[in-house]
């Protein structure tokens, strides 16, 4: 009895807190998400949690199953190849990502087949359903697309929006396999930088050139950008993963996550993101 009232007043609490915020403008939600994401970055440099390097390639071991993904890439890649074909159908990035990547970073053109947005979109995923598929079985995953940038582009140095995500990367179509250099990301992790919000400070990142088939994982709050310098398209598979944390900040950041991703804004972002057959 005990333990079904404690799971009834938690549903009532997490049910308003939902009420609460979804009654709130653009702005404030905006500023409830910058302070969720502050108590992580406090937590991570007093030690609660491993602060990430620019870039993680030794990942299996705390995300085993993303090993899954990469056994699998030769089928994604069939399908992702198999969507370039009419990739004008493809989503822009710019109708999707809502103020924090807004402006310059959006004026690269920038297009996605989002799956899953704290729910899978079916319609899209019926475009690839073997990669759709091989997405259901990762867990802690609650973004998911394909990021297709046209070559000569640019996405000029920002910052991700939520501490409580880590980021995984799979090079799906990268131009000859980035012999020449000309596909990359550029991540300055040094909190000294990241705290002077001077984008100039991009310079003294650390770059990582995408392979095909192979990941790599990043902390996305970190200043970064990113670049397809050549003559083709460039796809990488893109994962927002709830962050492995100690249990309390877990269950925190699980519950921020189960509010947000039934939000209607991000119910807005599925809806702009579903593919048209038109």
């Amino acid at each position: 009895m005990t333990f079904l009232i404690t799971v009834a007043v938690i549903g009532v609490v997490v049910f308003g807190i939902w009420r609460f915020i979804g009654s709130l403008d653009s702005q404030k939600k905006t500023r409830i998400k910058d302070s969720i994401t502050d108590v992580f970055v406090q937590a991570e440099r007093k030690g609660r949690f491993p602060r990430y390097p620019a870039f993680e390639t030794e990942y299996l071991h705390e995300y085993p199953d993303f090993k899954k993904i990469e056994d699998q890439y030769p089928v994604i890649r069939e399908e992702c190849e198999a969507l370039l074909a009419s990739r004008k159908k493809l989503v822009p990035m710019a109708s999707l990502g809502g103020g924090y990547t807004s402006g310059d970073t959006h004026a690269a053109q920038w297009n996605t087949l989002m799956f899953k947005s704290g729910q899978f979109i079916e319609e899209n995923c019926a475009l690839a359903p073997r990669t759709a598929a091989v997405l259901r079985q990762i867990p802690r995953v609650y973004t998911a697309f394909f990021s297709v940038l046209e070559p000569h582009q640019h996405i000029a140095p920002h910052y991700g929006y939520y501490k409580g995500f880590i980021r995984y990367h799979m090079g799906v179509v990268i131009p000859r396999n980035n012999e020449d250099q000309s596909c990359w990301i550029r991540v300055n992790a040094d909190l000294a930088d990241n705290d002077a919000d001077d984008k100039t400070l991009i310079d003294k990142g650390e770059r990582y050139y995408w392979r095909n088939g192979e990941g790599v994982m990043l902390d996305d709050t970190f200043m970064h950008e990113a670049a397809n310098e050549s003559d083709e398209v460039r796809v990488i598979l893109f994962l927002d993963v709830a962050r492995r944390m100690p249990w309390y900040l877990e269950l925190f950041n699980r519950l921020v996550l189960f509010i947000v991703h039934r939000d209607g804004s991000v119910k807005s972002i599925r809806e702009a993101a579903r593919i048209s057959d038109s």
